[in-house]
Order: C-alpha cells, then structure tokens, then sequence
C-alpha cells in the first residue's frame, strides 16, 4: 500500500507537467499547527531539508505554526537532520505528573516545562535559526484583543466562546478578538498577502524568539498565554493555530518568478484548513485559488489506519495512555518510524515522476 499522496493545485499541477518538480522550483514551505500530528512528517523533513532542498541554492520561506513552527525553526539549525531527530524524540517522551495532591497537571506547569525543554533544544542556538544563510523563518501567533488582551480566569473562557460564534458566521470576523502576529526574521517581507484577516509583522530576534515560538505552541488552556512579547505590541499571545491552524494563505511567492513557483506542503491530511475555530466547519476545508500554487504531501487515509490504533498520533493520547508513557511512546514512536515510507516514495516519486499519482487538492 502506497503511504504517501501528492495533491496538486491547479497551477502547481501546470508547473509539474511543464518544468517536473526540482528542488530550486521551491519557495515556500508551511508547517502546521496540530501537535502529535506533526510526528508523522519527521522522515518528510529529514529528507526534504536534510537532502532535497540542499541540491539548490535559492531563498525558501518557511512559515510555521505550533508544531510547525518549532518544525520549521528546527529546519533553520545547522545539521537538522540530527535537530529533526532531536525533536521526533524529546516530543515523543514529553511527559508530565500532576503535582502533589493534584488529579491533572495545570496549564502553569505544561508551560513552565515547555519553556524549559525550548531552552534545552534553543539555548545558544537561536543566532542558527535567525541567520540560516537561505531559509527565511516566519513563527505564526495569535494575539488577543479586547476581552482577550489579558488572560483571565473568567473573561478568557468567555472570550473564546464569543470568538467561536462570531467565527462561525466569518472568518474575518474572528479578527475581532484575535490578530495573526507574525514574527519573521530581520528584513524579510512576508511570503504571503495578509490582507484576508488582521495582520501585523514584528522582527524576529534573539531577544523574543522564545517567547515567540513558546506562543505560537501555546494551546488556550492547556498552556498559559505568553504576555508582552519583546518587540512586539503588549497582549496577550497563543497558539498560531487559532488564527491559522493549517496556513490556507494567500501565497504570494509564485508571483517572484519560476524559480520560486512552488509552495511545498508536507502536511499530515489533504485538507488545509484555515483556523482552528474551523474544525468544525466542513465548507471551510475545501481548496480555493490561495492554493493554487500548493502541493500537498498528505498521508494515504487507507495507510494511517495501519498505524497503531489506526490513526494519527493525536492530542487524545495523552488522556488514553495518562501515564503510561512507556505505552504512548512505543505507539508514537511506531508510527514515526512507519513514516519513513513516505520519504522513500517521494524520493522515488521524484526521481522518475509518475503524473499518474498526482491528485487534486
């Protein structure tokens, strides 16, 4: 059974039949939100970056969200396939007991140990990410506004479940409570037209990059909100995907030449969806013409379900294997190492490109 699909966008498709798909085609590379999800791209990434991209010399854009930012700051550290398998590991044995006394672990103490482990994996590193001599790194966060400027016991909840109404009725109505934040490396325009939702830029530095890349990771009340990020406008900051769970932007670098026609997405579905608050949503999932330029690199459904339990690993794993960690991690880490078929293919696939294989998105 075939692991690995490759979905196209129109103009993607066009560019494939024309030119193939080589590395120096590439300009842009998204990451998602969608925590242990992202553990079945490891094997894409170590091969994408760690040899693909690495036969061409152009600038690349990477945006990243939650675990697609920390992916994508992975990406810009020197030797990243040992950085990708640094990562694969310490998020797979990530684990955490309630305090003394407590039945559940609290967001104040999932934070102050993310915080630690990002200092572990960062600490005297970050000049790496912010000076990769060709990737360019956008970290993705979302800031509250008005109701959501502080975080609060009581006016947070109540802020999130107003934002949640008004997004069912628009999108960009969402940005009434909540702005897209994006903290890109010093001089580097955004590779996207923001324009569909509210938007503001900050320079990435070594003085906010934690705190940048912890807020982008911070799940609204799983972990506590990272305030007044250095640099950038006071508030309160969360998780990238709230605003942007699957990056469904408008990608403006295939306007740049044919040398950056190509948004890669390795992604862990087809569906790119826009927020977070869209899960739900099922007539916000489809393609629109924000992705015409996009391929999609997506597990084969029929696949997954030949993974322990029969799905992607997911937050929920948390709650089923409580603490058993030994248990989580030998599934976790059985469906990492399963997806190294989907790197063999997409080496394959672009050795010797079959159009036969391409689907839409």
């Amino acid at each position: 059974m075939k692991a690995l699909h490759i979905h196209a966008g129109p103009k993607a498709l066009a560019h494939i039949r024309e030119h193939g798909l080589r590395p120096e085609h590439i300009g842009v590379i998204p990451g998602a939100a969608g925590g242990p999800k992202g553990l079945i791209l490891g094997a894409l990434d170590r091969f994408i970056f760690g040899e693909w991209l690495a036969q061409s010399t152009q600038a690349v854009d990477l945006v990243g969200a939650s675990i697609g930012a920390w992916r994508m700051a992975t990406a810009c550290l020197n030797d990243s396939v040992a950085a990708f398998e640094r990562l694969e590991h310490d998020y797979i044995h990530q684990h955490y007991e309630p305090l003394p006394g407590k039945k559940r672990v609290s967001a104040e103490q999932v934070s102050e140990a993310f915080g630690q482990s990002l200092q572990a994996f960062y600490g005297g590193r970050i000049h790496e990410a912010l000076n990769h001599p060709r990737y360019r790194l956008h970290i993705v966060t979302s800031r509250g506004r008005h109701i959501l400027h502080r975080e609060h016991p009581v006016a947070t909840p109540l802020g999130y479940a107003g934002a949640y109404i008004t997004n069912a009725v628009s999108r960009r109505a969402l940005g009434g409570w909540l702005a897209r934040v994006v903290f890109s490396v010093q001089g580097v325009a955004l590779p996207f037209d923001a324009q569909d939702f509210r938007t503001q830029t900050v320079a990435l530095t070594e003085g906010n990059f934690m705190p940048a890349l912890q807020a982008s990771c911070s799940i609204p009340f799983a972990l506590k909100a990272v305030h007044d990020i250095p640099g950038a406008p006071a508030g309160a900051y969360w998780d990238g995907g709230i605003t942007d769970y699957h990056l469904h932007l408008n990608w403006t670098a295939p306007t740049q030449g044919p040398e950056r026609a190509i948004v890669l997405y390795p992604h862990f579905q087809q569906n790119v969806v826009p927020g977070w608050l869209d899960k739900a949503l099922k007539w916000r999932h489809g393609a629109t013409p924000f992705l015409d330029h996009t391929i999609v690199l997506a597990p084969n459904p029929e696949w997954v379900k030949t993974l322990p339990g029969g799905k992607l690993p997911d937050r929920t794993d948390f709650m089923t294997y409580d603490r058993d960690l030994a248990g989580r991690v030998k599934v976790w880490s059985a469906a990492a190492s399963a997806a190294q078929q989907m790197a063999d293919e997409l080496g394959a696939w672009l050795t010797q490109p079959d159009l036969a294989r391409l689907q839409p998105l």
